[in-house]
This record gives structure tokens, C-alpha cells and sequence, in this order.
């Protein structure tokens, strides 16, 4: 049986067509069956569309402006999303490129079934600007790997659910800012793709 998942992302989605491509494939026995952003300008609904999946963008805002208590908004904002994401029966969320940090109101109602991508090994540089910190990091001390892991989410902390699987990336003498993070994007784009035909088989 071919693995449903809905993908959410809020940027570029290179690894929404890293999975696309896998599936299309025969790497992963896996279809995308939609696609949520929270950005409006999301190049991942392009992708999306352009092979031929639903989709849709869900904005943190349109609650904002109905509710001043912003712990509130983003808690109805997960509900929704939640419910948005329930209707197309997934057996796995993938959140790839995902820039809004879910809560229980979300979590809750998908328990041990949403992965997630980061761009740095466990316990280190959790947060929104991981390859900057690992960079920076390397230019200021000397580090010299950095990595990508994929994880569950199981709960509102940030970047340290249970480890899926993780890969090195080392950090060469020769890079730059830019070549570290293209590089980073390789490897995830492999890891995640691993990762999830491994979870698949423990799912369906």
C-alpha cells in the first residue's frame, strides 16, 4: 500500500520535489496527496501544482487579526490546520521546510506521525537559523561538521524529537556561507528520503 502524506512547507520546497521525485520513481512508496503553506508566496504550491497536487495556504495572520492574545491565535491556527490536514488521511505529516513551530493543538491529533527536517545533528543548533549558527560557529571557533537529522515530533520543543536518522556534513576549508548550505540541501534531500521509507514501513 502507497504511504499518504501531507507535506507542509513555507519556503522554496526543494524537498517537497526531492519526496515528489521519489515517489514518481519508485524510491518511496509514498504520494503526496497535498500540500499546505503559510506563506503565500511559497515556491512549494508552485511545485505542488505543477505536479498536480492540492493545495492550499493557511495564514498565522487571518487569526491575529480576530484574536489580540497571540498564544490563542496560534493555538486556533493549529486547530484548524490540524482539521485541514486530517481530511486527506495521512499516515505521515512531513514537515519540510516548515517555519511555524506546531503545538499540542496539532500535535495532539497526529501522534508519532509528524516528521520533521533539520538542518543540524542533534542537541546542536536547534531553531530557525541553524546553518547560520553552525557558520558562524565555524568561522568564530574552528567547527568543523555540522548535519542533518531527521526527527518525530512529539511535542512543542524545538528540533529534539526522537532521531530517525542523522548524517555529518563536514565544514571544508573551501567553503563559503552560500556552498555550505547547498551542500547541507543535498544531504537532506537524501536523508529524508531514507528516513521516511524506513518510517513508511513501520506506518502502514
Amino acid at each position: 500500500m502507497t504511504a499518504r502524506l501531507v507535506v507542509l512547507a513555507s519556503g522554496s520546497g526543494t524537498n517537497l520535489q526531492a519526496i515528489i521525485d521519489a515517489g514518481r520513481t519508485g524510491r518511496l512508496e509514498a504520494e503526496v496527496v497535498h500540500v499546505i503553506t503559510n506563506r503565500s508566496n511559497a515556491f512549494a504550491l508552485s511545485r505542488a501544482r505543477a505536479a498536480g497536487i492540492g493545495t492550499e495556504c493557511r495564514l498565522l495572520d487571518d487569526h491575529v487579526a480576530t484574536n489580540p492574545d497571540r498564544r490563542a491565535a496560534r493555538r486556533a491556527y493549529d486547530t484548524d490546520l490540524a482539521r485541514a490536514v486530517g481530511d486527506h488521511g495521512p499516515d505521515l505529516v512531513v514537515l519540510a521546510g516548515w517555519m511555524h513551530l506546531l503545538s499540542s493543538a496539532f500535535l495532539d491529533k497526529f501522534p508519532d506521525r509528524v516528521v520533521n527536517l533539520h538542518p543540524a545533528l542533534p542537541d546542536t543548533f536547534a531553531g530557525p537559523h541553524a546553518i547560520d549558527d553552525a557558520w558562524n560557529a565555524h568561522v568564530t571557533s574552528g567547527l568543523g561538521h555540522t548535519g542533518v537529522m531527521v526527527h518525530l515530533v512529539p511535542d512543542e520543543g524545538v528540533d529534539n524529537g526522537p532521531v530517525l536518522l542523522a548524517r555529518r556534513v563536514d565544514i571544508l576549508d573551501t567553503d563559503t556561507r552560500e556552498s555550505l548550505e547547498e551542500r547541507i540541501h543535498e544531504v537532506e534531500h537524501v536523508v529524508l528520503i531514507e528516513a521516511l521509507a524506513e518510517l513508511i514501513t513501520k506506518v502502514r
